[in-house]
């Protein structure tokens, strides 16, 4: 069955601020160092930082594989981040997602039921998107099966003209973002900018929450801004009417990506958020 509460019930805030762990390398990846605790080391040491800086959500995520597989992670990839995550789900109170790049939902799906995660997030859930690593079809019809296959109360939230892709066909913002809801039965959908870490444009972000507030749900679908979000820019993302953020690079040191979290930054977020 699917979840019976909206996403924005698995966390202790109104307007949930969810962090990033971006993975080092994993075995099989190229970048891959050859040591294996210190992936588990640096997973664990960033998810303490983004739990003690305030956040209310931790997404971990296999950044460092690139170059990504398109849609179906082999098994040693499943298993290393079921590894890892059950190490951060153990060491966090906080609610823990799971997104497997580029493109595997069941990969996502199966992890964050195994390790008692709350939600997934899916690149592509519905439509196609031209990407780096080809032509990615959305696999909605798998996805939900899976999950009631697997008896996962896993919240799952989808991309609407995900970052680092060009939507295939039907180009507008607002019919993406109804049939990831409508027909793709997202539970909640993400609108991000162009790349990792680059601004997420706010009359994007306006236009998705206004659509969902005229789908036909029962309530409206919650709006998250998945990229470029900073202190200066979280209370426009909010005043757009999104309704969390998802944030790695503004929450690292020196604002690089591939960085340890620096929970001073993390804890500046908060504070911005919080005097809105």
């Amino acid at each position: 069955m699917p979840p019976q509460t909206s996403p924005l019930d698995r966390f202790d805030a109104d307007r949930p601020l969810v962090g990033m762990v971006h993975l080092p390398p994993l075995p099989g990846a190229p970048a891959f160092d050859g040591d294996r605790d210190a992936v588990r080391d640096r997973a664990l040491e960033d998810a303490r930082r983004l739990e003690a800086g305030g956040v209310d959500g931790i997404i971990l995520e296999n950044f460092g594989d690139a170059p990504f597989y398109p849609d179906d992670v082999p098994a040693h990839v499943v298993a290393e981040m079921t590894a890892v995550a059950t190490a951060v789900t153990d060491a966090v109170d906080v609610p823990v997602g799971i997104n497997v790049l580029r493109n595997d939902a069941e990969a996502a799906l199966s992890i964050a039921a195994a390790v008692d995660a709350e939600f997934v997030r899916v690149n592509v859930h519905v439509g196609t998107a031209a990407t780096d690593q080809g032509v990615l079809e959305g696999r909605a019809h798998e996805t939900l099966r899976l999950r009631d296959r697997i008896d996962a109360d896993v919240a799952i939230l989808a991309d609407v003209h995900v970052k680092h892709a060009t939507p295939v066909g039907e180009d507008s913002i607002e019919r993406a973002a109804l049939e990831a809801v409508e027909r793709g039965r997202a539970d909640g959908v993400i609108v991000s900018g162009p790349g990792t870490g680059v601004e997420t444009a706010l009359e994007d972000v306006e236009r998705v929450a206004a659509t969902l507030d005229g789908a036909a749900t029962a309530e409206r679908t919650p709006v998250f801004v998945g990229s470029g979000v900073t202190s200066e820019t979280i209370g426009d993302c909010l005043a757009a009417g999104a309704d969390g953020v998802i944030v790695g690079t503004a929450l690292k040191e020196g604002r690089e990506t591939t960085n340890p979290v620096s929970r001073e930054r993390v804890e500046a977020l908060v504070a911005s958020r919080d005097s809105r």
